[in-house]
């Protein structure tokens, strides 16, 4: 017998049933995914899907080569044939806005796009937070107003409220401004940090020169103190971006969707100016954004596209499962209407042909394969969760009949074929 292979460390399987170390199931994240479609459907979303593996240079430019995710979390890897760098996508913006601007999807019409899939970034595994990890993101691009930025986030609360799980999230904001307003910024925290350089952690005098911001997202309590006292980006801001960061919390207010102000959410990725959101839990331990995102007014013309404002946002699938899973409602449904048993000669393609009969009226069908005794059959079927039992005999096969029985009331009845239906139909509503 040959060695077992295990799964890459960080990158988990979805079952039939939940794991040891990973309690999401298929069923579960199947039905998140009927959601999503629905959701972003309802708000006039199409969807668009991209490849994987991108060009290196494409998360270079968009993310930024100083950041921790092109730096130290990307797999990258050289194409054998062309030399190419490769790289598995760590995020999803960049790459659906590549597609736009290869396929030229914004000529004369601005663009509200989603899409959902796995994103890779090499880190140390923990709950919430994993090497081949999902997320859904949404897009709008073309839009320069503050009033797409505040479709965007209730958007994201309605997702929130069809989950179930509204009360355990917090609405995070803050504006960054725009690429003078950050540069102006920039030097005075630069200036603030190194008078304080004998107390600042590794990474902090690391990212001092490369992403300063990211400093006062520290979350070494011995620096707290510290990033409360650096400058604040918003006594930067000029009139047109307080005007635009005024604009969204009036709209904001007036949908009455509660958020608090954090001078100091910067996010993570250098793409970001204007409007920045998370939204926050308690639930998840360390792990506590489940959503963010904000603007990047400039991130089209980086990847070669004319000037496009933009906004957008991703949630992570697998933390936000792991709080609905405990504190939400999510319809799982993954039993199926009917469990179907047969015995006797020639009984299982009866069994076939009924149940295919049924499945045209929108029913789940579930054949039993095998022979067995009616009584281990009775016995699976009664596991799998279903309602009813059809039973083909040989009886019923020649008399053109089907015993029903009814797995919750333990009713059992004997019909014409051609009646099953309609008493299958009323078991499931009483």
């Amino acid at each position: 017998m040959g060695q077992k292979i295990q799964a890459v460390k960080g990158m988990n399987d979805l079952l039939p049933v939940a794991q040891k170390d990973f309690k999401l199931t298929a069923a579960l994240w199947q039905a998140f995914e009927e959601v999503v479609a629905a959701w972003t459907k309802s708000y006039g979303y199409s969807q668009i899907r991209t490849p994987i593996v991108e060009q290196t240079g494409l998360f270079v430019r968009s993310i930024g080569e100083e950041t921790d995710v092109v730096g130290k979390e990307m797999y990258t890897f050289a194409d054998s044939n062309d030399k190419l760098s490769l790289s598995l996508r760590p995020e999803g913006t960049a790459s659906c806005l590549r597609a736009v601007v290869e396929h030229n999807l914004l000529y004369n019409n601005a663009q509200k796009l989603w899409y959902m899939g796995p994103m890779f970034r090499r880190e140390r595994p923990q709950k919430g937070r994993y090497r081949q990890f999902h997320q859904v993101g949404v897009e709008a691009l073309g839009f320069a107003g503050p009033d797409v930025d505040a479709e965007l986030i209730a958007m994201s609360a309605d997702l929130w409220n069809r989950l179930g799980i509204r009360q355990y999230l917090t609405l995070e904001i803050n504006s960054l401004g725009n690429k003078e307003e950050r540069i102006t910024h920039r030097a005075a925290l630069v200036d603030y940090l190194q008078q304080h350089v004998d107390i600042l952690d590794e990474d902090s005098k690391r990212r001092m020169h490369t992403n300063p911001l990211r400093v006062l997202d520290t979350k070494n309590p011995a620096l707290q103190t510290m990033a409360e006292g650096a400058p604040r980006l918003v006594d930067f801001l000029g009139e047109e971006s307080l005007s635009h960061y005024r604009t969204l919390k009036a709209m904001l207010d007036g949908l009455g969707i509660a958020y608090v102000e954090n001078p100091r959410l910067v996010r993570g990725l250098d793409y970001y100016n204007l409007t920045v959101f998370e939204w926050t839990t308690e639930k998840l331990g360390a792990q506590a954004t489940v959503c963010g995102g904000g603007r990047y007014n400039g991130l089209i013309e980086e990847l070669g596209g004319k000037p496009t404002p933009s906004i957008g946002f991703a949630l992570g699938i697998e933390r936000l499962l792991l709080l609905v899973q405990e504190f939400g409602q999510l319809a799982v449904n993954e039993v199926p209407d009917v469990y179907v048993l047969h015995q006797g000669e020639g009984t299982s393609l009866t069994a076939m042909k009924h149940a295919a009969s049924l499945r045209a009226s929108g029913l789940n069908i579930y054949v039993h394969c095998g022979d067995q005794s009616l009584k281990a059959q009775l016995k699976k079927a009664d596991s799998s969760g279903a309602a009813i039992a059809m039973i083909i005999g040989e009886q019923e096969q020649s008399d053109e009949t089907i015993t029903l029985k009814n797995l919750r009331s333990h009713e059992q009845k004997t019909v014409e074929a051609k009646m099953a239906l309609s008493l299958i139909q009323d078991w499931k509503k009483a």
